[in-house]
């Protein structure tokens, strides 16, 4: 599923690109993808303007001209591809939404499991009380979060770290690959209390967790399988991966012979260097 700096990729390829633009129409080739699209959202969106994009955890917000948020979840294979006219390939059959905007520019919604979703609410108030959005904890780019916001977050707390970082009560669109390479940079063990995640470790925690999703969101995101950026082009953090993947490789963080573990927690795969991380 993409994470945070995926979808932070595609907002800002979204933002660039059609910022300010007038949808002449939206079609809607299924009545569903994850769940039913909101009644006559056609009708809401078609000839108004968009007036800017933002992201929330791992959603995609458009905000349109007189006040509506169109909300866009990518899913598990969802892409948001824009083309333009006398460029754009012939559409294919998981374009589930298609967006047309003055001057034949597309926008288009590409998921072929369905588990992503587009949804509709009339303000920001009805934005921060819907289903997806009232149990969200900060944003770990915002400024308000930092070491003793985390340790707040986390103190009691009796599960693994690695958990109580993916609860996004804790901490808003963390996933389980930029958790593991937080919790490497940081020197934490995946399975250390989160409890005890406090001082030190909590601001070494909370700096690891913005640097990463800094370098990552730069890198323009990690593709596997099916993400790729609102242009197209894939993006390029895999390569940087510390420890996500690279079960039975050298620590390359460690000077002996230490090398990454994988484990399952919660029926996850984490990677982690048992020997860095305490």
């Amino acid at each position: 599923m993409p994470e945070l700096p995926e979808v932070e990729t595609v907002t800002r390829g979204l933002a660039a690109a059609l910022t300010g633009k007038r949808l002449i129409k939206l079609e809607l080739t299924r009545p569903d993808l994850r769940r039913a699209f909101p009644p006559n959202l056609a009708a809401r969106l078609q000839g108004k303007r968009i007036e800017r994009f933002a992201r929330r955890a791992k959603y995609i917000l458009m905000h349109i001209e007189g006040g509506g948020i169109a909300i866009a979840h990518l899913g598990m294979s969802g892409r948001m591809i824009i083309t333009t006219p006398g460029e754009a390939p012939p559409r294919g059959k998981h374009d589930h939404a298609i967006f047309i905007f003055e001057g034949g520019v597309e926008l288009r919604f590409n998921d072929a499991r369905r588990f992503g979703s587009l949804d509709f609410v009339e303000d920001e108030a009805a934005l921060e009380a819907h289903p997806s959005f009232h149990h969200l904890g900060p944003e770990p780019l915002g400024n308000a979060f930092n070491g003793p916001s985390l340790a707040a977050s986390l103190k009691g707390k009796k599960t693994p770290i690695k958990a109580a970082l993916l609860d996004q009560r804790v901490v808003s669109g963390l996933g389980n690959i930029y958790v593991c390479e937080a919790l490497y940079s940081a020197g934490l063990s995946p399975n250390r209390l989160a409890g005890t995640v406090q001082g030190d470790r909590a601001e070494r925690l909370a700096a690891a967790i913005h640097d990463v999703l800094t370098r990552a969101i730069a890198a323009g995101g990690s593709s596997l399988r099916d993400y790729v950026q609102a242009s197209g082009e894939l993006g390029y953090f895999q390569h940087q991966w510390k420890v996500y993947g690279r079960e039975g490789e050298k620590c390359p963080g460690c000077d002996c012979s230490t090398v990454i573990k994988r484990i399952v927690q919660s029926g996850r795969s984490t990677f982690y260097c048992a020997k860095r991380q305490r």
